[in-house]
């Protein structure tokens, strides 16, 4: 978002907000949209509620308001069925550099997700995930497999992945699938060793499992740790193209990392 912001705050704009939420509704409370003349960033959840506040928006633009609230049922009324109750806040972009700041520090907070292996899945999964509200960090020994990976994504060229599981941040989700089995056994164990992982996932079958887990209670793991480890990784799909796992991997990580901190939803 922030670069497209960059772009529409060369002009002047409002900045609508989600002051409350109650019932079902769209979007949370905080969740963020920018508003210009001819442009629009962020969401605050579509449909005929984010029309409304876009047409009020540019009219506080034309006729030079700095402030506006509206209160919004999601219902009949509006043509929206959601149920809930929405409240708006409206305001004119004063200062610009406050606003960038702000949406760069929730950026910042947001979690980190490692994939380890820049192979076909791992390319995939990706570009799932540059879509998403994490950091995404792709992993490889090899430098011509990590070139060919997606923009918008930290790439790590390192000989030994496994350092990465120990420096990584708090929370920070990892995920196996590179061409060594073995490398997948060494980066898993030292990911098990982080009792402050959000998601321990390795790419395979169930009998790659049962072979690491041989291997890593062989080596003095714990049982305990070992049931924290998710593989096969991607739910129960039977389509095994790698656009198609790295949607269900995706998904699969998504539903267990920590939510993103209140204020500047984008």
């Amino acid at each position: 978002m922030i670069a497209d912001l960059e772009k529409l705050l060369v002009e002047p704009a409002v900045a609508v907000r989600v002051d409350a939420a109650k019932g079902s509704t769209p979007r949370e409370e905080d969740a963020l949209m920018v508003v210009s003349e001819n442009a629009v960033t962020g969401t605050i959840g579509g449909g005929q509620l984010e029309y409304m506040a876009i047409d009020e928006a540019r009219r506080m633009l034309r006729d030079d308001i700095f402030e506006a609230t509206l209160r919004l049922p999601l219902g009949p009324e509006i043509g929206q069925c959601c149920g809930g109750n929405v409240t708006l806040t409206l305001s004119r972009v004063t200062n610009v550099d406050a606003l960038l700041e702000d949406v760069r520090d929730y950026h910042s907070q947001e979690p980190n997700v490692y994939v380890f292996g820049a192979g076909h899945v791992g390319k995939a999964l990706a570009a799932a995930l540059s879509l998403l509200p994490v950091k995404v960090h792709v992993v490889d020994t090899r430098e011509m497999e990590l070139s060919a990976v997606c923009e918008h994504v930290q790439k790590h060229l390192v000989a030994m992945p496994e350092m990465l599981v120990r420096e990584a941040p708090k929370g920070s989700a990892f995920v196996t699938m590179t061409h060594d089995h073995a490398g997948d056994f060494l980066i898993v164990a030292e990911a098990l060793k982080r009792k402050d992982a959000a998601y321990i996932g390795m790419i395979g079958s169930a009998t790659k499992r049962k072979q690491f887990e041989r291997w890593f209670l062989t080596e003095g793991g714990e049982a305990s740790d070992f049931i924290r480890l998710t593989s096969p990784i991607g739910g129960k799909s039977k389509d095994k193209r790698p656009a198609v796992i790295a949607a269900m991997v995706a998904a699969e990580i998504m539903t267990v990392l920590a939510p993103s901190p209140t204020k500047v939803k984008a």
